[in-house]
């Protein structure tokens, strides 16, 4: 029988409030700054947070922008992306990265993903790209790699198609700032980088916010304009069509609080997945760890061996406080908003066949630095009653 976990301290799927304690009073002089000096708009704390950020990450520029979205967004209209072009992204990851495109005219090509990394898997990839190549109704223009969870995508392998073929790498690692691949941190692979900061991200501020990484200066500049309504040298010289994508002062300001502590945070998000998987390996499909990649563990999600198993797994984890989430139920070539893109995209478009046997057994644990040893113990302890 489970015990009694009423008098247990609760544990938290994600926690931003153990982290908000260790820097209140910092956030407290930074907001109070930001309240003084009126300056609400592109402030002056912007700027500072994107020289921090494009250091964190090793990178040579960084745009502070509204989301994660809008970063995705910025990138794309930035490459003249839109109607007639098809980009290739993979069908198991969350909406924003298809909808972009739809938004912008382009069409969305959807790829399988690998059944041990869950990322974008290459070979399937090659094979869309051909299909679409022969049927010439659409222009393969990019291919937008997601680092899942936390883990890298396989950017080497993305980035030789992409210069095959003369596409745009466009690396969505919203959920995963702070990782590396080939001892490089995410920011330098792609043509760019784009971060989200929704409060649950790994640095994550307290609203929505987003930022783009990339080492190629005339796309920066580029990125800033399309940001601010297209805007020129001044205000009111507008050079193109653009958005209003800017980040916010008070965000900026909250997320050069929680930078800092973001080394000390990736070292104990490593920890606690050290801790599942010691206890889960072998019971479970874990989390990848391919050879010279570090996850930033934005998710720890494990693999059942089936749907029943999961809800066996979901239904103990309940019965002792541990919460649980599915990420993600549904496929995006499943989604109503997309089936009809799917369909045109590619006449009598291969399955896809992993992704949809994905969403049936996946199943996200607890995940934030601040989980200490008694709870991970519980969750392990839950999950395993569960098998």
């Amino acid at each position: 029988m489970p015990q009694d976990t009423a008098a247990l301290p609760p544990i938290g799927l994600f926690d931003v409030r153990a982290q908000q304690a260790l820097i209140r009073p910092e956030i407290d002089r930074r907001l109070a700054a930001v309240l003084d000096s009126g300056r609400f708009v592109q402030g002056p704390e912007v700027e500072e947070l994107e020289r921090a950020l494009a250091t964190f990450a090793g990178t040579a520029h960084c745009v502070g922008v509204s989301s994660g979205t809008d970063a995705l967004q910025i990138a794309m209209m930035a490459e003249g992306i839109g109607r007639g072009d098809a980009v290739f992204l993979p069908a198991f990851t969350y909406t924003a990265t298809a909808e972009v495109p739809l938004v912008l005219g382009a069409t969305p090509v959807f790829v399988d993903v690998d059944p041990v990394t869950f990322n974008l898997d290459v070979e399937d990839l090659r094979r869309r790209l051909a299909l679409v190549k022969a049927e010439g109704k659409l222009r393969p223009r990019a291919v937008v790699g997601v680092d899942l969870f936390g883990l890298p995508a396989d950017w080497p392998a993305i980035e030789a198609i992409c210069a095959e073929e003369g596409m745009f790498a466009l690396d969505d690692a919203a959920q995963a700032f702070g990782a590396a691949l080939g001892g490089k941190r995410l920011g330098n692979w792609a043509g760019a980088a784009a971060l989200s900061f929704y409060p649950t991200k790994t640095l994550g501020c307290y609203g929505d916010g987003g930022a783009l990484l990339t080492n190629d200066a005339d796309k920066a500049d580029l990125y800033r304009s399309l940001r601010t309504h297209g805007e020129g040298k001044t205000r009111y010289e507008v050079m193109r069509t653009g958005m209003n994508g800017r980040l916010d002062t008070i965000q900026a300001a909250i997320l050069l609080c929680k930078l800092p502590l973001m080394e000390d945070e990736l070292a104990a998000r490593a920890r606690v997945a050290a801790g599942y998987d010691a206890a889960l390996s072998g019971k479970v499909q874990t989390p990848a760890r391919p050879e010279g990649a570090e996850s930033a563990y934005g998710l720890y999600s494990i693999l059942l061996a089936d749907e029943a198993q999961r809800g066996r797994v979901q239904e103990a984890c309940k019965a002792r406080g541990v919460p649980t989430a599915v990420y993600y139920p549904l496929p995006l070539h499943h989604q109503p908003a997309y089936r009809e893109a799917h369909a045109g995209a590619i006449a009598g478009a291969p399955p896809l066949p992993v992704s949809e046997a994905l969403c049936k057994r996946i199943l996200a644990l607890p995940m934030h630095p601040y989980l200490d040893d008694a709870q991970v113990a519980r969750v392990k302890e839950a999950v395993l009653a569960g098998l």
